[in-house]
């Protein structure tokens, strides 16, 4: 077993992400058999309760399909709300059923984007899977697709397993779906091979990603994949990307799929949704000093660094710092409407406080609710 593998064998918390074609028909209702297959891997990775697994599954709104009539993902948001809405109560049934032949529980956690980058909402989703973790049950994670906005989308949740394998802070992430791995060309033409490892960027460099899989019930694709596999291992956890049919070997350590030697380290794990989750809602133009301020020297936005607003939102909201150029540099929750920033460009908070009263003298946004955006 490589020393790659060993990580994979010895990792104690996992997050494993199934995609949507791994669980359901071509047709849109749910294989009960590929779910039960599914659940005796986990429930056998588990190891006695030495191994924690949380579950991110795709799979609700085309376990929706078929109950609704629909013979193939709708593209109107209300049309895929209503199947998520009703595909959510089945695929979590049929989850509960299938474990409770290992006498384990299951916990449903339903997350936006727009909740994790909020401080307070962040906080309570980590403490609740921390919990349901204590308590020996599996925590099964999806995007509340109900309410979900085309603004505020995950991507077939490959991108959300990332965040959640940082927000749970967990030794491994293990992807699957129908794909048993990165190649190196096209899966289906002769003399291709499959990428056993990769150390960083740079072994991906001219690979031609392929898109969305065969089966039309998902959004995601290998494209998404290794994004969340790039954004997984810059945060400090390796990631196994494999098929479903490969789940075993993948848990145990067996040479199956590509392994993503973690690249990075551990960053605040709020910060992480707001850089790679959220959705800037308008944007903040800065003087060049400002820029230098926030980027440089990680200090917080003040009014008189401000020289432009654009955009309708409020307090709380993400938002795009911008150069004078219009280069996006930074992103931050705003303490601010945007109706209120022009009153506040260029003035020290002292003025302001003078003027408008104390809750002014205060940032635009706080450092602690800023990322820089690397280019």
């Amino acid at each position: 077993m490589t020393v790659a593998r060993q990580q994979v064998a010895q990792a104690r918390r996992i997050v494993v992400k199934v995609g949507s074609s791994s669980l359901t028909t071509a047709a849109g209702g749910l294989d009960a058999d590929r779910v039960d297959a599914l659940v005796d891997v986990l429930a056998k990775g588990r190891s006695g309760g030495e191994r924690e697994i949380v579950l991110v599954s795709s799979g609700a709104i085309a376990a929706g399909l078929a109950p609704l009539g629909l013979r193939r993902r709708p593209k109107d948001l209300a049309r895929q709300q209503a199947a998520a809405s009703v595909g959510q109560g089945l695929l979590v049934a049929r989850y509960t059923a299938s474990f409770a032949r290992y006498g384990v529980r299951v916990g449903q956690v339903l997350l936006t984007s727009d909740d994790m980058s909020r401080r307070a909402h962040h906080r309570n989703a980590s403490r609740t899977l921390d919990k349901l973790l204590a308590m020996g049950a599996c925590p099964i994670v999806n995007e509340n697709d109900t309410v979900a906005t085309d603004e505020i989308r995950f991507g077939d949740n490959d991108r959300l397993a990332a965040l959640v394998a940082h927000l749970v802070r967990a030794d491994l992430l293990v992807l699957l779906s129908d794909v048993d791995g990165v190649y190196d060309g096209d899966p289906a033409r002769p003399g291709t091979s499959r990428i056993a490892e990769v150390r960083g960027p740079a072994d991906l460099e001219g690979v031609e990603i392929g898109s969305a899989g065969k089966a039309g019930v998902g959004t995601g694709g290998m494209v998404t994949k290794v994004e969340a596999a790039r954004i997984a291992a810059a945060a400090g956890i390796p990631v196994v990307l494999t098929s479903a049919v490969h789940a075993a070997d993948a848990l145990s350590g067996g040479d199956t799929g590509t392994f993503f030697h973690a690249t990075g380290k551990r960053s605040a794990d709020r910060l992480l949704w707001l850089q790679h989750a959220s959705t800037p809602q308008g944007s903040l133009t800065l003087d060049d000093g400002a820029v230098r301020a926030v980027v440089e020297r990680r200090k917080s936005l003040l009014p008189a660094g401000i020289a432009g607003v654009d955009g309708e939102f409020s307090a709380g909201d993400p938002v795009e710092l911008r150069d004078g150029a219009g280069h996006a540099v930074a992103r931050g929750l705003v303490n601010f409407d945007a109706r209120e920033i022009p009153l506040l460009i260029g003035r020290s908070t002292r003025e302001l406080a003078r003027e408008l009263g104390a809750e002014y003298e205060r940032e635009v946004i706080h450092r602690d609710d800023l990322v820089i955006l690397h280019p």
